[in-house]
């Protein structure tokens, strides 16, 4: 039997996805290409916007529309934050919990053609284990180390959706690692929906520091980077550990969110933007020519021009080197979305038009200060004409020769070419 997979979201999503895939094929089943017509579909959702969840609805009405006799499964974020949701036409619904027993739930509704519902008040407090030993559809492996979150930022549902922050055993890490890199990964992420919390809930020399600490001596591996992390988890031992472990990733995602003290306190973020900047340069002073990434939401309730200038001026003064910008978008149970001053769509849609030109500026002067230097890059992608793939530094690189996928090879930066770098082999 064929089955489609349709992921939504964050790379923790996509970790589950891949780890249900390999579920799927140890049982015999084929994994097909989710636009074919399957007997199973599967959509994993994501409910972090209302584009989110409209995209979600979009993707499962699409599976149901395209063979009426497969057995369609919805799980996820989107149906954890919608229990009550009916949807005609899927036959599987769960939220984020039991995803580990999706064939025995697929096969049992194959057996008996009987819907199954399985949604909870409340998540466990244990994580829901999942390995993966390859990670076929990527050239870069991901590892789950962690889930759920207790940051409570007021605009965010996450916490509601994927409870309480639980982390993956140590020696469990350690081993999934071993194995990945014995399948052929050269560089592992490490992912969670609050990765730096990781180890908080297991015995207490257990945390992120820790963990990459161990990691950092795996035989052959090449590259570790993290998903995500907040600005307030970069502890000194772990600054002091990107200092002398070249091994960790030139590249950090760390999530700003707004770029006025108003905003991040109405926001209930745990830090000011003058920490933020302090430890940024503290980073810069160890890694020069790291790259950092962030996040930012526009148009959060109170949020004036004058308030949105002073987050777009801030942005600028960090110069990052990508902004990944949201407009706000009201999450029905969270305590931002009873603020009042909510802005208006219109202007939400102008300032995030203006946030990501400056970002597509700060990108392309970015990849023009590396013309000319030698770096390494994985190699993502492959075809007759060119080749694709990231630096440590998360440069997308583009190569006019076919390389094989998966190899770690040196180039030289030749060009911009927005949104490359073009480059040749050294």
């Amino acid at each position: 039997m064929k089955v489609g997979i349709y992921t939504l979201g964050c790379k923790v999503n996509t970790y589950e996805s891949e780890y249900i895939k390999n579920l799927f094929t140890k049982k015999g089943y084929i994994i097909s290409d989710y636009e074919d017509i399957c007997d199973i579909y599967i959509i994993n959702t994501c409910t972090v916007t209302n584009n989110s969840d409209n995209k979600s609805m979009k993707i499962i009405r699409q599976a149901i529309k395209r063979n009426k006799d497969a057995c369609i499964v919805a799980m996820g974020c989107f149906i954890e934050a919608n229990k009550n949701l009916s949807i005609e036409g899927v036959n599987i619904l769960i939220g984020n919990k039991d995803k580990s027993k999706i064939v025995e739930y697929v096969e049992e509704y194959l057996k008996t053609k009987e819907n199954i519902i399985k949604l909870y008040s409340n998540l466990d407090n244990e994580f829901e284990n999942m390995e993966i030993n390859a990670f076929e559809s990527h050239a870069r492996a991901f590892i789950k180390v962690q889930d759920g979150c207790e940051n409570f930022c007021t605009y965010c549902i996450i916490p509601y959706v994927r409870g309480k922050c639980r982390s993956k055993p140590f020696d469990l890490v350690i081993k999934e690692a071993k194995e990945l890199v014995l399948s052929g990964h050269k560089e592992l992420v490490l992912t969670g929906i609050h990765t730096g919390n990781y180890g908080r809930d297991l015995d207490k020399e257990i945390n992120l520091y820790s963990l990459l600490k161990e990691l950092v001596k795996i035989d052959n591996l090449k590259l570790i980077r993290i998903s995500s992390i907040e600005i307030t988890e970069l502890t000194d031992e772990i600054i002091e550990l990107i200092k002398n472990e070249k091994i960790i990733a030139d590249h950090l995602h760390i999530p700003l969110q707004a770029g006025t003290d108003e905003i991040l306190k109405l926001m209930n973020r745990k830090y000011d933007t003058n920490y933020y900047k302090e430890k940024i340069s503290l980073i810069r002073k160890i890694r020069p020519n790291i790259s950092i990434t962030t996040d930012v939401i526009v148009g959060f309730p109170g949020e004036t021009d004058e308030l949105f200038d002073q987050t777009y001026n801030f942005c600028k003064e960090i110069k990052f080197s990508k902004i990944h910008v949201f407009p706000y978008s009201v999450r029905t149970g969270t305590p931002a979305a009873k603020f009042k001053n909510q802005v208006p769509n219109n202007i939400k849609k102008n300032r995030a038009k203006k946030l990501i030109e400056l970002s597509e500026i700060l990108e392309k002067e970015y990849l023009t200060s590396f013309i000319d230097k030698k770096l390494e890059v994985l190699i993502e992608t492959s075809n007759t004409d060119f080749s694709t793939g990231h630096t440590s530094n998360f440069i997308q690189v583009k190569i006019n020769e076919q390389i094989k996928r998966k190899e770690l090879i040196e180039i030289e930066i030749v060009k911009e070419e927005y949104p490359y770098a073009i480059a040749k082999r050294v």
